[in-house]
């Protein structure tokens, strides 16, 4: 395939930790970065710079956790329109952004700093060894061989049994269940289409607009799935995922849809020619696209609010947020619309929104899976991952689309991509073995309790039920991550915006772009090597952590999905106070390029989802795989039908 040309347009942030940070510049008064919460032992003075320790010299035993305090103001409309614009100008903007900078110490942590640590512009890891009872899948071969390898580690299915007899209690159909009505001639891939077909343009009706697609065509999803019927007829389908509906985020090239990436003119100065690798990876196992899922713009933000086509709903309470960016896949899995959804994380946004719908998202490790073909494929924080209903359909679809590039196959060395096997005896084997490391303090920094006893029911039924350890680790400068997160992010998206910015496009973007825009070019290129100073010491701190425990837990989210402002729905809007909740746990999987999963474990009081964070060793996906279907099967019988839910299979 001819390469696609470097992208003119923009890398996005899905969604970044802006909101932690801003929130130190959005209000002076409150917010800082004092060296002593985030794990420091002790700090030298050297001049007027500060030295900091090495981290191997820190002492962990005086590390002292401090909640993050963010008191910002929360802006819609008008106002939010008028600081932005005071933001932007000339001279007042950077005169204003610098200054709260300086008093919120920014400048001290980054550029008055003297970090022993040499930079890590991207992440390094020591060599790795294999995990216990996996397959090994050919990232080398074809995508419909490793779907094969794939399906034969999954348990036993037994078709009869859960559709014959299926049950009053709620659950959502999965990818093999949508193989055996096919297979069965109970339902051809052309009925379901028609019915999703229906579904959307129903959608799209809501005043005010709720949608759930920005690029949508007709005529193109039937004529996939009259393509898909005949395979069935023929008695020849391609594979276990033939036939099997999955939206793309609007930053992943799914061709003839434009690219907009939440936006209203990416597509103009950047023209959609072929799929990305990924999705022409699952296009060869017969996935019908149903279109380009909608999102925050350009990422930016951590609601999945969207004015420019509308903000869509949690199919779970529509008067609440799905979450971003990667607010659309979210809401179409959880909906029942299609059991999978690809979308993007650069800062948790195919975790935020699958915890928040009461989905399972997966982000792999950072380079495990091709970027080409996205507009976030020049970053070292984004990956391109699946949402789905069930761990089992994350699997299938990610040993479709998985493939790393040819140049993060040097630069990285990855280990094979593996899968577990969920055998009864293999499964109970490697489970009782595990260690898992939890860091009680920020476990439990959560806006409600329900958050974190939801979670640790979890784990109590882990332990109790397999065996697994539990072991309590410290995690210093928790701060300092999510400063050089920001930093190596916004400064990527910056460089790969700014001929477009200086075209004069980035007036078309949002207010919450255009605030993000006005943050990045505060930063400086001594900000920057900073930042990747940080992260060398971070990842000394967490391989530190992976010696002695195979997995970190948290809670996904500090908070269940936050409703949605009238107010901001025309305008969007910026809170940073749930943005820190929403980001609370998410960042070193980013950072660090650490793989990590979210699966649902519950429900608030009003009913909303709760996802379980776990984050794995480097390369080791299939650790978090098996991990995420035991927690599954604990936590699983009490699923509750969403509000918003559409049967497409057995649709009367």
């Amino acid at each position: 395939m001819v390469p696609l040309p470097p992208p003119r347009g923009i890398s996005f942030i899905s969604p970044t930790t802006l909101g932690l940070y801003y929130s130190a510049i959005a209000s002076s008064s409150c917010f800082v970065f004092p060296f002593s919460s985030s794990g420091i032992s002790r700090s030298l003075r050297m001049g007027k710079k500060r030295l900091m320790v090495p981290a191997k010299d820190v002492d962990l035993s005086s590390v002292e956790y401090k909640p993050l305090v963010v008191q910002a103001p929360h802006l819609t409309g008008f106002t939010f329109g008028l600081f932005v614009r005071i933001l932007e100008a000339p001279l007042i903007g950077p005169l204003i952004m610098n200054f709260l900078k300086k008093e919120n110490k920014v400048d001290e942590l980054l550029r008055h700093t003297v970090i022993p640590e040499e930079p890590m512009f991207k992440p390094e890891y020591p060599p790795q060894e294999m995990e216990p009872s996996v397959v090994v899948l050919d990232e080398d071969g074809k995508p419909e061989d490793r779907v094969e390898s794939a399906l034969r580690c999954l348990p036993h299915y037994d078709p009869a049994e859960l559709w014959e007899n299926f049950s009053e209690s709620f659950r959502y159909w999965k990818i093999r269940d949508y193989a055996y009505a096919y297979r069965s001639r109970k339902v051809t891939p052309l009925m379901v289409a028609e019915r999703i077909i229906s579904v959307i343009e129903e959608n799209r009706r809501n005043k005010p607009p709720t949608p759930l697609l920005i690029s949508f065509d007709a005529a193109d999803i039937r004529e996939q799935a009259a393509a898909s019927t005949h395979r069935f007829e023929a008695g020849n389908p391609l594979t276990i995922l033939d036939g099997i509906f999955m939206a793309i985020k609007d930053d992943i090239d799914c061709y003839p849809h434009p690219t907009k990436g939440g936006s209203t003119w990416v597509h103009e100065v950047r023209p959609v020619k072929r799929d990305a690798d990924c999705v022409a990876r699952l296009r060869s196992c017969g996935v019908i696209f149903i279109g380009k899922a909608n999102m925050h713009e350009f990422g930016m933000g951590t609601t999945g609010n969207n004015p420019n086509y509308g903000t869509t709903r949690n199919p779970h309470a529509l008067d609440r947020y799905t979450g971003g960016s990667s607010s659309g896949p979210a809401a179409i899995v959880a909906s029942g619309l299609c059991p999978a959804a690809l979308g993007t994380d650069g800062g948790g946004s195919v975790r935020i929104p699958s915890s928040l719908c009461g989905v399972v998202g997966l982000k792999s490790n950072y380079g495990r899976t091709s970027m080409e073909g996205s507009l976030c494929d020049c970053g070292t924080v984004e990956i391109i991952g699946p949402i789905a209903s069930t761990v089992e359909d994350v699997m299938l679809v990610y040993a479709a689309m998985l493939g790393s590039s040819p140049s993060n196959r040097i630069s990285l060395k990855p280990a094979p991509p593996c899968l577990p096997i969920h055998s009864l005896s293999d499964d109970s084997n490697a489970l009782e073995s595990l260690r898992i490391g939890k860091y009680t303090p920020w476990f439990n920094d959560v806006s409600s309790t329900e958050v974190s006893d939801k979670c640790e029911d979890a784990l109590n039924l882990l332990s109790k039920s397999h065996g697994c350890e539990m072991i309590e680790i410290v995690i210093p400068e928790i701060l300092e991550m999510r400063t050089a997160h920001l930093v190596s992010i916004g400064s990527e998206c910056l460089y790969s915006m700014s001929a477009d910015c200086e075209d004069g496009k980035d007036v078309k973007s949002t207010y919450d772009t255009r605030t993000s825009l006005a943050l990045f070019r505060s930063f400086t290129a001594a900000d920057y090597v900073a930042a990747q100073c940080i992260r060398r010491r971070i990842m000394y701190y967490f391989m530190e952590i992976f010696r002695k425990a195979d997995v970190i837990v948290t809670p996904t989210t500090g908070t269940t999905a936050p409703k949605i402002p009238p107010s901001a729905l025309k305008s969007g809007e910026t809170d940073m106070q749930t943005t820190a909740y929403l980001m609370q746990f998410v960042v070193p999987s980013n950072l660090l390029g650490f793989p990590a999963i979210s699966v649902p474990v519950g429900y608030d009081k009003e009913g909303l989802p709760i996802g379980l964070q776990i984050i794995g060793r480097p390369w080791a996906e299939a650790t978090i795989l098996r991990i995420a279907s035991a927690v599954e099967k604990l936590c699983g019988e009490s699923k509750k039908r969403p509000v918003s839910y559409y049967d497409v299979l057995r649709a009367n």
